[in-house]
């Protein structure tokens, strides 16, 4: 191993990757933390975290001024067979080993050139070697995230317009931004179905005639906390989906450090889909946002089983593993 850059938003205290940044530095590799010290709750922690890297010989960098870096990345550079090669790992939560075992979050670790040179390009520009470079696979906020989730958005609602197969589906913690909301009031007009599962604040309406009919929203609230922020877009059969550190909130999209990822590999797609549909029949731990901005708890019905999302997801990953 040559090189690793990864931010740092939370750890906690007695943090294993923190102590393996420190002994990567002390081998000698090159090793750069993009720590964020303004944290919520985190911060006298981060600022300790900091200094303990800084003596290790770790580059301790704090991003851009102005912009909170919540993006959640690693990157590390290998010589394999006399060749360069880089991995990089994406999450939407936090290198946190508490948060681990209380949060639902998604990882992705991979091996694509592509992936791998867009978190490099993000790299350059958090540690103050150049300036926003052109990235091609990842979302990224503050720059093109936003964007691309309102042309996602609208490509739903023109499909659904000329008859096609459209549809949305998408969880994550809050959904506030103005834009983004009136963009899925105008895609449920023209048709689209969307469902949305948003664990806490959420200022669109579903249900309203006329503006949206098409649109559902649940919360789940049970044994972990619902952190995953994962948007699947149907595009008439030929189905993308992006997992994301991200909320639908105007500080993530527009004044936050953030990345938006795809998950190419048709398998692990259909995983998520698969798991995402099962938050949708929940009818354990779920509450259903009625158009009056009220909600009322989900109940299975007199002939129906109880169906719990996250005993259904530990289960299958008992079977995996």
């Amino acid at each position: 191993m040559l090189a690793i850059r990864q931010t740092l938003y939370r750890t906690g205290s007695q943090s294993e990757i923190v102590a393996a940044l420190a002994d990567a530095a002390k081998r000698g590799k090159e090793v750069t933390a993009v720590i964020e010290l303004r944290a919520r709750f985190d911060e006298a922690e981060n600022l300790e975290l900091a200094s303990k890297l800084q003596e290790a010989g770790v580059i301790v960098v704090y991003g851009v001024v102005g912009f909170k870096t919540h993006a959640k990345m690693i990157l590390i550079v290998r010589r394999e067979d006399n060749q360069m090669k880089r991995y990089v790992h994406l999450g939407t939560g936090n290198y946190h080993a508490g948060n681990a075992r209380l949060y639902t979050d998604y990882s992705l670790l991979s091996a694509d050139q592509t992936l791998a040179e867009d978190v490099h390009r993000i790299f350059l520009q958090l540690t103050g070697m150049g300036k926003a470079l052109k990235i091609k696979k990842l979302f990224h906020a503050p720059f093109t995230l936003h964007t691309r989730l309102l042309q996602l958005v609208k490509r739903e609602q023109e499909l659904a317009l000329k008859g096609k197969n459209a549809y949305i589906l998408a969880k994550f913690n809050a959904l506030t931004e103005p834009k983004v909301i009136q963009a899925l009031y105008e895609a449920s007009q023209a048709g689209v179905r969307i469902d949305l599962i948003i664990r806490g604040v959420c200022c669109l309406r579903p249900g309203v005639p006329g503006l949206s009919e098409n649109i559902r929203v649940r919360s789940v609230i049970g044994r972990f906390l619902e952190h995953t922020r994962v948007f699947y877009f149907n595009n008439d059969g030929s189905p993308e989906i992006y997992a994301s550190s991200a909320d639908w909130m105007v500080r993530n999209l527009l004044n936050r450090v953030e990345v938006a990822f795809p998950i190419d590999n048709k398998g692990l797609a259909e995983r998520v889909r698969l798991e995402l549909e099962a938050y949708l029949q929940d009818n354990t731990n779920a509450w259903r946002l009625l158009s009056d901005g009220g909600y009322e708890r989900v109940v299975p019905e007199p002939e129906m089983d109880k169906f719990s999302a996250q005993n259904f997801l530990l289960n299958s990953l008992a079977s995996v593993s």
